[in-house]
């Protein structure tokens, strides 16, 4: 076979007009990348300047909300207020500013004090927890990692050496 042959036949032509067409289509979304990305800087700027080029307010229409007004939704510390008695699968904690989270532990979760893995069973009312893990749509935390704290310096009755951990003789 000749090169001449090669060139005209019919799997070269589809081959060429299948790698042009491709590489057209990468263009086309390129593009709109590029202009997605254009339009989403030109409204954060926007959004950004209002005031200054409508005279709107000068914290913005929100108020300047920033994130201390969001619930964490990943992962809370806080102390254990209620533990669930009859399910022993949740329990309540109070998280900053006094706001009562659902905590949903399960066999996969990892509850730990200091080094050691506890059960769901030695988790006391009062103990101080972080707890890590996913938010569902009823606003609880599906907890993946437990970790019992000490209790902050800050919590009645607590004293420094609350705070530190016993010492290895």
């Amino acid at each position: 076979m000749d090169i001449n042959s090669f060139l005209q036949a019919k799997v070269f032509k589809w081959a060429i007009f299948s790698i042009a067409a491709f590489l057209i289509i990468l263009l086309v979304f390129k593009i709109g990348m590029f202009v997605g990305v254009r339009k989403a800087d030109f409204s954060c700027r926007w959004s950004d300047n209002y005031h200054r080029n409508f005279g709107g307010p000068r914290g913005g229409f929100l108020g300047g909300a920033d994130d201390r007004d969001f619930i964490d939704a990943g992962g809370i510390f806080g102390q254990i207020i209620k533990i669930d008695s009859v399910s022993s699968t949740q329990f309540i904690i109070k998280g900053k500013d006094d706001v009562e989270n659902v905590v949903l532990v399960d066999k996969d979760t990892i509850i730990k004090s200091l080094k050691d893995n506890i059960k769901f069973s030695d988790l006391r009312v009062d103990d101080y927890i972080v707890a890590i893990g996913e938010p569902n749509q009823n606003g609880q935390i599906a907890a993946k990692l437990i970790r019992v704290m000490p209790p902050p310096p800050s919590s009645p009755g607590a004293t420094r050496l609350d705070i530190l951990p016993p010492r290895q003789h």
